[in-house]
C-alpha cells in the first residue's frame, strides 16, 4: 500500500478543552476518585492531629519543669492533673505513636487504591479503548502515521492520562485543601507570625510557575526524541535481515547511539534545571524558618505564644505549607506533560472512522462474487489521484489477473474491494450492491486475502490457519491445509497442527508461509480471493508448488491477483494493464500479444528467457 503521509494527525483542541476532556474522562471513576481523597484527608487530619499533640507535650513537660499549672481545656484537650506527669507523656507519646502506624497503614492503603484505580483501571480501560478504536481505523491512518508513534501512544502517552489524576487531579485538590486548613491553624495561632512567616510565599509561587512555564518547551521536545528512539527501534527489529545482509550493523549501532545519546542529553538538561531550582525554592524555605525563629521566637520569650503549642505546631505547619507551595512547581509541569501525552492520546480517540459499516447496512451471509467498478476514483489526499476512471465487470468465478508498474495502483484497486478505503468517486458493486451498503463484517468474511509478504502470528499452525475463522474445526482447518498442498510440510513440523511458530513464522520458508496464508484465505471459503503477487518474492520450484495451491484455491472463486510473471498471467480468464492509475489494456494474453502495448513489451523482456518460454508451455501451445 502507498503511503500517503508522515505526518501526524494534527488536533486543534487548546489546552483548557484537553482539561475538560481529561475531567470527563475522570469522572467515569469518580467513586475510586472519592475513596483516594477521602484516604488523604483523613491522613491529613490524623498529621494535623500528631502535631497538636506534640505541642501539647512540649508544653506541658514546660509547664511541669517550672513547677506551674498547665492550661486546661487546650484545643479541646484537658489532661488529667491528678496523673503522673510520666504517665501523662506516655500517653501522649503512645497516642502519637497509634496515630503514626495508623497513618503508615492509610499510607499503605492509599497506595493500593490508587495504583488499582489508576494502573489497574484507567491505564486498562484506555489502552483497551485505544486499541479497540484502532481496529476500527482504515488503512489511511496507518499510512500516515509510524509504528513507533502509535506504540508509544499505547504505551507511554496512556501515562500521561494517569499523570493527569495522579499528579494534577489528586495532588490539586489535596493541595488546595491542604494550603487552606494549614493558613486557618496557622492564623489561629497567631496572625502577625502568620503573615510575616508567609511573606515569601507568592514569590514561591511566582518561581514555580515560570520555571514550569520555561521548563515545557524541554518535554516536549524530550517525548519527541524518545519517540523517534522507539521508530528507530521498531524498524532495525523489522529490518534486521536487511542489516545483517548488507553488513550494516556497526552502522546501526552508531545511529542508535547517536539517538539514545540524543534523549540522554535532552534529560539531563532537564535534571540539571530541576537540580538549581530545587535548592533555590529550598533557600525561600530556610528564610521562611529563619523568620519563624526570630519573631516567633521573641514571642514565645514575651509570653506573647506558647511553645509547644504555638511555636513548634507553627514550626510543622509552616513546614507543611512551603512544602505544598514547593509542589505547585510539580503540579505545572505534571500538567504541561500530561497535556502533551493526552493531545497525543485523543488524536487516535478522535480518529475518524472513515470505513465503516452504515446504519442501515445489509447483511450478506453469502456473496456470488460478481465484482463491478463503476467510474472509480480514489485518491489519498483529495487531491492527486492514485485511480482515475476505472471501469471493470467481473462475473462470478472469473480470475484477473493485473499487471502494472510500481505506483500504478494495483494494489488499492484491490485494497477497495475489502473496503480497506473508500472510492472517492465512483461506485464499487459486489453482487449488484454498492460496497458501502453492506454490513463490513459481512463483506470481509466473503473476501480471503493472500499478500505478497504473508504475515503470520506467534501462534500454533492451527491457530493461523484458522485467524479469520476461529470456530473451525481440525477437519476443516485439514481441508483447508490439503487444498493449499501444505498439509504434508505441516505434519513433518515437531507437534504438527500444534507446532507453535516464531514470529512473523520465520521458522519456515517462503513458500511454506504462502502455503499457510492460502489455506487461511480458502478456510474462509469465499466467494472473492485477493492475491497480491503471491509468487513475488519465491523460486521456480516453489512457484510451481505455490500454483498447484492456488489453482485448487481459486477454482469457483472470483479471483483478482497481481502479477509479474507470463506463467502467472495465463492463468487469468483475462488481464488488465493499469498506469498510473488507469487500466490501459485489457484482454487475453494471446489478444494482448497481438497488439503493441505495454504488456507485449513486458512479456516479451521475460520471453528473451527461454526458461520462461518452458514454463509456459504445459497448457499446451505457444504463447
Amino acid at each position: 500500500m502507498s503511503a500517503a503521509s508522515s505526518s501526524t494527525p494534527a488536533t486543534t483542541h487548546s489546552n483548557g478543552v484537553l482539561i475538560r476532556r481529561l475531567l470527563g474522562l475522570t469522572w467515569r471513576y469518580r467513586l475510586g476518585c472519592i475513596k483516594v481523597l477521602s484516604i488523604q484527608l483523613v491522613l491529613l487530619t490524623m498529621g494535623l492531629l500528631g502535631i497538636t499533640l506534640m505541642g501539647l507535650g512540649i508544653d506541658y513537660i514546660r509547664y511541669h519543669m517550672e513547677g506551674g499549672v498547665f492550661p486546661q481545656a487546650k484545643f479541646g484537650v484537658t489532661l488529667p492533673h491528678d496523673w503522673p506527669p510520666l504517665q501523662v507523656i506516655a500517653v501522649l507519646a503512645g497516642i502519637i505513636l497509634f496515630l503514626a502506624v495508623c497513618r503508615a497503614l492509610l499510607n499503605y492503603a492509599y497506595l493500593i487504591s490508587i495504583n488499582i484505580l489508576l494502573q489497574q483501571e484507567l491505564v486498562v480501560d484506555l489502552r483497551a479503548v485505544i486499541y479497540d478504536k484502532l481496529q476500527q481505523l482504515s488503512f489511511r491512518f496507518f499510512d500516515a502515521n509510524s509504528t513507533g508513534s502509535i506504540i508509544t501512544r499505547v504505551t507511554g502517552d496512556v501515562q500521561s492520562v494517569r499523570m493527569f489524576l495522579d499528579q494534577v487531579l489528586f495532588q490539586s485538590v489535596i493541595m488546595a485543601v491542604s494550603l487552606t486548613v494549614y493558613l486557618i491553624y496557622m492564623a489561629s495561632l497567631s496572625p502577625g507570625l502568620t503573615v510575616v512567616c508567609l511573606a515569601t510565599t507568592p514569590l514561591l509561587a511566582f518561581m514555580s510557575l515560570w520555571f514550569s512555564k520555561k521548563i515545557q518547551p524541554a518535554y516536549v521536545e524530550s517525548r519527541t526524541l524518545v519517540e523517534r528512539l522507539v521508530q528507530y527501534l521498531a524498524e532495525s527489529i523489522q529490518g534486521i535481515a536487511v542489516t545483517k545482509g548488507f553488513g550494516r550493523e556497526a552502522e546501526n549501532r552508531a545511529k542508535f547511539a547517536t539517538s539514545n545519546r540524543a534523549v540522554y542529553t535532552q534529560q539531563l538538561g532537564i535534571f540539571w534545571r530541576l537540580s538549581l531550582f530545587t535548592p533555590a525554592v529550598g533557600i525561600l524555605q530556610r528564610v521562611n524558618m529563619i523568620v519563624l525563629l526570630s519573631y516567633g521566637g521573641w514571642l514565645v520569650i514575651h509570653g506573647r505564644l506558647p511553645l509547644g503549642t504555638g511555636l513548634v505546631v507553627f514550626a510543622g505547619l509552616l513546614e507543611q505549607f512551603s512544602g505544598q507551595v514547593n509542589n505547585i512547581a510539580g503540579v505545572v509541569n505534571s500538567v504541561q506533560q500530561s497535556l502533551i501525552g493526552a493531545r497525543r492520546v485523543f488524536e487516535v480517540m478522535d480518529a475518524p472512522v472513515e470505513v465503516q459499516s452504515a446504519p442501515d447496512a445489509m447483511p450478506c451471509p453469502k456473496l456470488k462474487g460478481a465484482v463491478r467498478f463503476e467510474k472509480v476514483e480514489f485518491s489519498y489526499s483529495g487531491i492527486d489521484p492514485v485511480l482515475r476512471g476505472i471501469n471493470l465487470n467481473v462475473e462470478p468465478g472469473q480470475c484477473v489477473a493485473i499487471l502494472g508498474a510500481t505506483g500504478s495502483g494495483k494494489s488499492v484497486l484491490m485494497s477497495l474491494i475489502p473496503r480497506f478505503y473508500d472510492v472517492t468517486a465512483g461506485r464499487l458493486l459486489v453482487d449488484g450492491i454498492d460496497v458501502r451498503h453492506l454490513r463490513l463484517d459481512d463483506l470481509r468474511r466473503n473476501i480471503g486475502l493472500v499478500f505478497q509478504e504473508s504475515f503470520l502470528f506467534s501462534n500454533t499452525v492451527a491457530a493461523n490457519i484458522a485467524f479469520g475463522h476461529p470456530d473451525a474445526t481440525p477437519a476443516q482447518i485439514e481441508k483447508a491445509a490439503r487444498i493449499a498442498a501444505a498439509h504434508d510440510f505441516i505434519m513433518q513440523l515437531p507437534k504438527g497442527y500444534d507446532t507453535v511458530l516464531g514470529e512473523s513464522g520465520n521458522t519456515l520458508s517462503g513458500g511454506q508461509r504462502q502455503r499457510l496464508a492460502i489455506a487461511r484465505a480458502v478456510l474462509l471459503e469465499p466467494a472473492i480471493l485477493l492475491l497480491d503477487d503471491p509468487t513475488a518474492a519465491i523460486d521456480s520450484e516453489t512457484e510451481h508448488e505455490i500454483f498447484e495451491a492456488l489453482d485448487r484455491a481459486i477454482a469457483g472463486r472470483t479471483t483478482f491477483i497481481v502479477a509479474h510473471r507470463l506463467s502467472t498471467l495465463r492463468r487469468a480468464d483475462f488481464i488488465i494493464v493499469m498506469e498510473n492509475g488507469r487500466i490501459v489494456q485489457q484482454g487475453v494474453h494471446e489478444e494482448l500479444m497481438r497488439v503493441p502495448g505495454p504488456y507485449r513489451h513486458v512479456a516479451s523482456l521475460q520471453l528473451v528467457d527461454g526458461s520462461e518460454l518452458e514454463r509456459l508451455k504445459p497448457r499446451g501451445g505457444a504463447p
